[in-house]
């Protein structure tokens, strides 16, 4: 039976050697250095190693592939990599924003490797998986945003292994409808795109970022193709108010964005925004429950949850529900 891979970040290593600096970034610049508080036990996880995982890790080397997740401290990698589960990043390892939440390095991106939709391709090939997401940091130094090599990763995939089904997860391409167009047009399984945080936050934590801009693409996403189901998400503890949260939901409702992902935010490092307070489990009950009355198909809402995880239980669970 064909393996999954969804979620731990995935991408080719990149040709070229030598990282940017990911500290100094401008939107920490000044904020004091705050204590972390201590971690509440149902965000304790055991340390990766099982078989499985070693296994998996193997075969990305082998496959020369490069994780993410390690980098961006994924706290899920543990259970995704034991049950052979990822996410491929394309584009490079260089994102041109500096998002005030991420992990990932920003900067001067590379050039872009048009060979690389095929390579990508093969390796999902090679490990026969029945379910990707394909992901990206930002490319504003390209035209469309890098759009074009998403459109070649999904049509490379689907003609190598035609029954795989496939979600990206893409940026917003600063606005640019014909580069939207060109993924739909690819035909994913589902098109994500994250919201991350509430409007009054967009300026601190999203470098680049439009809140505006976010719904416009997740609506122009269902109006163009209506068959593709649309999914977002959310991180919690950045400051945000109850209020604030379920306008957001009301606003992604309208734009017809159907799955939504509710996850705790937790900061990269001291250079990273502060991490205002933790959620507990029952807060994350509360808000499915909100979020599922207000007509969302599907939601995972939990302290460990992220933009990607479990993806291929919530496709099942959204066809499931939308039939």
């Amino acid at each position: 039976m064909a393996r999954v891979i969804q979620l731990s970040e995935v991408r080719l290593k990149p040709d070229t050697t030598g990282r940017p600096d990911t500290t100094g970034r401008p939107d920490t610049a000044g904020r004091p250095d705050t204590r972390r508080p201590p971690k509440p036990e149902w965000l304790k996880v055991r340390a990766p190693g099982s078989p499985s995982y070693l296994r998996l890790k193997g075969l990305m080397r082998e496959l020369n592939l490069h994780t993410v997740c390690e980098e961006a401290q994924c706290p899920n990698i543990g259970e995704c990599w034991n049950h052979g589960t990822a996410t491929f990043m394309i584009l490079g390892d260089v994102c041109t924003r500096a998002c005030s939440y991420c992990a990932v390095a920003h900067g001067r991106p590379g050039a872009v490797d048009t060979a690389e939709p095929a390579r990508v391709a093969n390796a999902i090939k090679t490990l026969d998986l029945s379910y990707v997401v394909i992901t990206s940091v930002d490319r504003d130094d390209l035209a469309d945003g890098g759009a074009s090599i998403f459109a070649d990763t999904i049509r490379e995939t689907r003609a190598r292994l035609p029954e795989c089904r496939i979600e990206v997860l893409i940026p917003d391409f600063q606005g640019n409808e014909a580069a939207l167009h060109a993924v739909v047009d690819a035909r994913p399984d589902i098109l994500n795109h994250n919201t991350e945080t509430v409007p009054r936050l967009y300026r601190m934590a999203r470098s680049g970022g439009r809140y505006a801009r976010t719904l416009e693409l997740l609506d122009r996403s269902r109006r163009y193709a209506p068959d593709i189901p649309t999914k977002t998400g959310l991180m919690v503890g950045l400051g945000e108010e109850h209020d604030e949260l379920v306008a957001t939901f009301n606003d992604l409702r309208n734009a017809g964005c159907g799955i939504l992902t509710i996850g705790q935010y937790l900061r990269p490092s001291v250079e990273h925004a502060p991490m205002i307070r933790y959620y507990h489990p029952d807060e994350f009950a509360e808000l499915k429950r909100i979020a599922l009355s207000l007509g969302f198909v599907h939601v995972e809402s939990g302290p460990l949850v992220r933009s990607s995880y479990h993806a291929h239980e919530t496709a099942d669970a959204y066809e499931r529900a939308a039939r």
